[in-house]
């Protein structure tokens, strides 16, 4: 079986990249400003890369950071109230300034294309400060290989299911996730590239950053930092 790459199905909105727009203005926090709170001053700025609709953004606020969030879609944007936007490219970013603490959330660090990949770190790069802290989540390689067709997951009122998925070149993988939330569907169909321990390291190297630590007990956010 192919499965497309970057293709969604359901009600309302679908992005380019397959992402449907109503499903994830229903999603909630998971934590993650009290993890950008723990390498991050108290008021600092967070540059949020890839910021979607704004799940994120409008936790960090109301944990009191100061917020620029990033993204290619109009329609995500436009549902973020109370930090700065920008319409971009994240790779084509360059706002000529920097920031206490640089996101690079969704797994993006897993695109297939491995100089998009280094053109996403080298824009984390240019944009944190001295001494700042870029936090990039990732899937590691042992929860990787443990994912199972049919295996899904709850949140809230929420169903989250992997419903394929397919190896269609070296540690390269399609998948499709379907998202439930009473009588609406959605799909959303990605192909990404698995990357072992090595693999973020050097890709962090080329991009002149430097792995600090894993900020979770999962290993799903990174610490990474400017290079000495």
């Amino acid at each position: 079986m192919t499965i497309s790459p970057q293709s969604g199905t359901g009600p309302g909105s679908i992005t380019p990249d397959g992402s449907p727009v109503e499903f994830y203005t229903l999603l909630r926090p998971r934590g993650e400003a009290e993890i950008v709170g723990q390498v991050t001053p108290s008021g600092g700025s967070v540059l949020e890369l890839g910021s979607g609709v704004g799940r994120v953004t409008h936790a960090l606020l109301e944990h009191g950071f100061e917020v620029v969030a990033v993204n290619e879609s109009a329609e995500m944007l436009a549902r973020i109230t109370g930090a700065q936007t920008v319409r971009s490219r994240i790779q084509d970013l360059r706002l000529e300034r920097r920031f206490d603490a640089v996101m690079l959330a969704s797994f993006l660090v897993h695109t297939t294309d491995e100089d998009g990949a280094r053109a996403l770190l080298s824009a984390c790069a240019r944009h944190v400060a001295p001494g700042g802290a870029v936090l990039i989540e990732w899937t590691p390689p042992e929860t990787h290989d443990a994912q199972q067709v049919g295996r899904g997951r709850t949140d809230g009122d929420i169903t989250i299911t992997l419903v394929a998925r397919e190896e269609v070149g070296p540690g390269l993988f399609s998948a499709t996730m379907r998202y439930a939330h009473g009588d609406r569907v959605w799909t959303q169909s990605f192909t990404s590239r698995r990357l072992s321990d090595d693999d973020l390291r050097a890709a962090l190297t080329e991009s002149g950053l430097h792995l600090d630590r894993f900020l979770t007990d999962d290993r799903r956010w990174v610490l990474a930092v400017p290079a000495a």
